[in-house]
């Protein structure tokens, strides 16, 4: 079974890879035509439309450029390894030396480290560590006790594996079944609620610098003329859990909302939490960010 899951693995990644550096190819055969920064842009976004709209997801402007400076990066086709993920050349692509790259390729290869072990090397410099080192054999063990090796059944939970087959990024791939009905019945209930709410989206994806994120539910209320915002969390309410609701507050303040909208507002729905803490993470004069207990089974209506 492991082993079907491994070539499974290996031959969508080998596609999507190859997909990506002839993408990044044309692309820069096109740009290259003219060097004027506004042209440049017009490409793009004509070719993210025309590719949106023929193929799904996958192909906004970011990832675009991110093929194109694959390409760029990697002009030899025949270099690239097939070992090697979307994720991994995404991670290879952000180290400017030449040698250093050259490194982390070349052992993440031979090692099969993991894109996140790959992630966490370069982070953590080690490629310099490595070469200043007197005791090289300990400091290229260490990374064997950081992470274990991939589990190939978790690979359709990847965000680019799934884009690349044009599969539904929902959350039936990232909520637990707990939490999905819990989010099934806030929908239905919301909606019925009525009071102005009315559904935007279901797990807004957004990118952040290479990270991924998805806001449970959208509304829209046009009786306060905003966004809400809606999280769930299924334990106890953390800070990094209203670190997290700020950033898609911020994220719709300054990306989405329409002239005329006020600030968004985030709710976040969760089964314990602490008030104190809330307090002490908000600022005093917070208007955007709510956090609230949710019950799990919600009472009937009576006839």
């Amino acid at each position: 079974m492991i082993e079907a899951q491994r070539q499974v693995y290996t031959t969508v990644n080998t596609a999507m890879v190859t997909a990506y550096w002839k993408i990044g190819k044309s692309i820069s055969d096109a740009c290259r035509e003219n060097d004027r920064a506004a042209y440049g842009k017009q490409v793009l976004q004509y070719i993210s439309k025309r590719m949106t709209k023929e193929f799904g997801k996958g192909f906004d402007l970011s990832n675009l450029h991110n093929m194109r400076r694959f390409y760029l990066t990697f002009p030899i086709q025949d270099a690239l390894r097939p070992e090697l993920s979307w994720t991994h050349y995404r991670s290879l692509m952000k180290v400017p030396d030449a040698k250093a790259r050259a490194f982390y390729l070349e052992e993440c290869t031979k090692s099969g480290w993991t894109s996140y072990q790959l992630e966490r090397q370069i982070n953590t410099m080690f490629y310099q560590r490595l070469l200043a080192s007197r005791d090289k054999e300990s400091v290229a063990e260490e990374i064997q006790t950081t992470e274990p090796k991939p589990e190939y059944e978790q690979i359709i939970k990847d965000t680019y594996v799934l884009e690349f087959l044009d599969l539904p990024a929902n959350e039936h791939f990232y909520e637990s079944s707990l939490e999905q009905a819990l989010i099934d019945h806030l929908q239905k209930f919301l909606l019925e609620l009525g009071c102005g709410f009315s559904f935007v989206v279901r797990q807004k994806h957004f990118n952040v610098d290479e990270q991924h994120f998805y806001i449970g539910l959208v509304f829209y209320n046009y009786i306060l003329n905003c966004f809400v915002l809606i999280d769930l969390k299924t334990g106890f309410l953390t800070h990094q859990d209203i670190g997290q609701m700020q950033i898609y507050v911020n994220y719709y303040t300054r990306y989405q909302i329409n002239e005329g909208d006020n600030p968004p507002v985030g709710l976040l729905l969760c089964a314990q939490k602490s008030d104190t803490l809330v307090q002490l993470i908000l600022p005093e004069d917070n208007q955007q960010i709510y956090a609230a207990k949710y019950i799990p089974i919600c009472p009937q209506r009576k006839n």
